[in-house]
């Protein structure tokens, strides 16, 4: 059985926005939708949903349902 680090939507937003603090800067708004966001975060967001289930720090059904 695999111990993700990261358990939930909340937890995997946060760590996004913490790795990205330009992006955090320039475009995070507090209820915003994910398709509200330009294309560019749009993607960065995905690659970095991505590559945590691809290290195993989520797992692939949070992975399935979050959100920006």
């Amino acid at each position: 059985m695999n111990t993700y680090t990261l358990k939930t939507e909340r937890a995997v937003r946060d760590a996004f926005w913490l790795e990205h603090p330009s992006m955090r800067r320039q475009f995070y708004q507090p209820g915003k939708e994910q398709n509200s966001y330009p294309a560019n975060v749009c993607v960065a967001w995905c690659d970095y949903v991505d590559a945590l289930v691809k290290d195993g720090t989520i797992s692939n059904a949070l992975a399935a349902r979050v959100t920006l």
